[in-house]
């Protein structure tokens, strides 16, 4: 258990990692002048396997596999939700580039584009926000003992059933992409400053901070509404 928590662990920091590459090559490319429709594609790509394919394997590998025997209903059930957790997190990448690739008309029923917001729970959060759970408590699931790696294996499911609903709901959370204005740049930056510091002392409880409350606080916003 304790090499394999080791291996947990790094796994979950290079999903941490690839958020933030994520989140920096879009600045990039436009910086550049080098955005292109080939690269939103690809870019898509590589989020269904960063932030579906590998958290799905990492959870299994993490919970479900450790706690549940094979062609049990705890088992067979957790490979179902990690798979439409993948499918759910495919269809949001799929209907965010039907979006940024038509701006202007939209098929009937479509979403209006705001750049402010995403119209759903991003999948990198999504599967950030399980990468951050790893990193908080890399031991798997079954060096807690058969009852409390089941009840944390149910819970767990739960998550992915809430994060995967989320995925493909029609609720906004905030893209940041706007932010950094005249006024905003400096708070943005002592804000950033803040989080780094924290990620860099408390790396498991920032990171699983700062996952929780972006998944949150779109449902937030929605219910205020």
């Amino acid at each position: 258990p304790a090499l394999a928590a080791t291996y947990f662990n790094s796994a979950g920091i290079a999903i941490g990692l690839a958020i933030l590459f994520d989140t920096v090559d879009g600045r990039v490319a436009r910086a550049t002048h080098t955005a292109t429709e080939i690269g939103v594609q690809f870019d898509s790509l590589a989020d269904v396997l960063t932030f579906g394919i590998a958290p799905t394997a990492l959870i299994y590998a993490w919970a479900i596999a450790p706690t549940f025997a094979e062609n049990t209903v705890g088992h067979n059930l957790g490979v179902f939700l990690l798979f439409a957790y993948l499918m759910c997190g495919a269809f949001r990448l799929a209907r965010f580039n039907l979006q940024a690739t038509r701006p202007v008309k939209l098929a009937e029923g479509a979403t209006k584009v705001d750049k402010k917001a995403f119209v759903g729970l991003p999948i990198p959060p999504a599967g950030g926000l399980l990468a951050a759970l790893v990193h908080f408590a890399p031991s798997p699931f079954s060096s807690y003992g058969d009852n409390a790696a089941q009840y944390y294996g149910y819970a767990l499911m739960a998550l992915i059933v809430v994060l995967s609903i989320l995925m493909v709901s029609t609720i906004r959370y905030t893209s940041m992409k706007t932010s950094g204005g005249s006024r905003q740049g400096i708070f943005l930056v002592i804000v950033i400053a803040g989080m780094a510091m924290a990620v860099f002392f408390y790396s498991k409880y920032a990171l699983l901070g700062i996952a929780a409350i972006y998944v949150t606080h779109g449902v937030i916003w929605w219910l205020l509404r």
